[in-house]
């Protein structure tokens, strides 16, 4: 059990950078460079930069350690110890991105292309980071906060704390037409960030009929590392009596699942569909909005 931990927590680690990476291309090439303003830390790094030349690397790291302070309390060491690690990892790449791309601004002439490529990295590199509890730092640790207690869209909640942000913009800029793209980058942004924590915590549920059933649902326990439920039924066809395995899982898990049973029971039958979601012990918790309509509804 601890190895596996172990395992996770590397892997963990390997996509906070990296989903990093994603993000400081994702910045330092479309965004400043054609002076359009992101939200949360990086838009405020990007308007002092634009206003009075500060590194936004430097203050994207400065800013972000003081709204970490905040967060530990609520969101614990282990999110926090991330998401530090995702700061540093993206001030430093951004760094290495502002130094390579000195001089340059991709897609300088199709300011709308470099609002969607932009968009795509960034929402991409918060997807990731929130999917293993990690953040970009910003309005991603304001929006996973506020998740933390509240059954809303994580998309919605950064887009909301990022409109003002963007609109302030103007006030170094002086030019509506940035901040209308800025809008745009946010919307698209908060797209990619649903599509990519959604698909990355994607749940499946499978239904398991085998006469290996007890040999199938120990290696699933001991090799996937998930639970299961035995049915007792009967076969209408036949009159026999049937055992079902019933087995919900990560769809990123399905694979190994899959290879359980067919080394054990090629022939066994086997439905898997998704979920649209799982909650409790080894899943996503419970969120207080959604424990408060169960209440009203006893």
């Amino acid at each position: 059990m601890a190895n596996v931990r172990k395992d996770r927590e590397w892997r963990d680690y390997l996509i906070i950078t990296v989903a990093m990476v994603l993000g400081s291309v994702g910045l330092g090439v479309f965004l400043l460079p054609n002076h359009i303003t992101m939200g949360g830390v990086g838009g405020i790094a990007s308007i002092l930069y634009w206003g009075f030349g500060i590194p936004v690397s430097a203050s994207y790291l400065v800013l972000n350690i003081f709204l970490l302070i905040f967060a530990l309390r609520i969101l614990g060491w282990r999110f926090c110890a991330k998401t530090i690690y995702a700061v540093i990892v993206f001030s430093v790449s951004l760094s290495v991105v502002e130094r390579m791309a000195a001089g340059t601004a991709l897609l300088s002439d199709q300011p709308f292309m470099a609002v969607v490529v932009g968009a795509f990295f960034l929402g991409c590199s918060s997807g990731l980071g929130l999917s293993v509890n990690a953040s970009t730092g910003g309005s991603d640790t304001v929006a996973a906060m506020v998740h933390k207690y509240y059954d809303l869209s994580l998309g919605n909640i950064i887009l909301l704390c990022d409109m003002v942000i963007v609109t302030s913009s103007y006030l170094v800029l002086r030019d509506w037409e940035k901040v209308i793209y800025g809008y745009v980058l946010l919307f698209i942004m908060s797209l990619f960030v649903d599509k990519v924590v959604n698909m990355m915590r994607r749940s499946v549920q499978f239904c398991i009929i085998t006469e290996k059933y007890q040999e199938m649902s120990h290696a699933i326990n001991e090799q996937a590392r998930r639970g299961c439920t035995i049915f007792e039924g009967v076969g209408t066809h036949t009159g026999e009596p049937v055992r079902m395995l019933f087995v919900l899982a990560r769809q990123k898990e399905s694979s190994m699942i899959f290879s359980i049973i067919n080394e054990i029971d090629p022939h066994a039958f086997v439905s898997q569909s998704a979920v649209i979601g799982v909650y409790g012990l080894g899943f996503d918790p419970f969120k207080r909005k959604r424990h408060n309509k169960v209440k009203s509804l006893e």
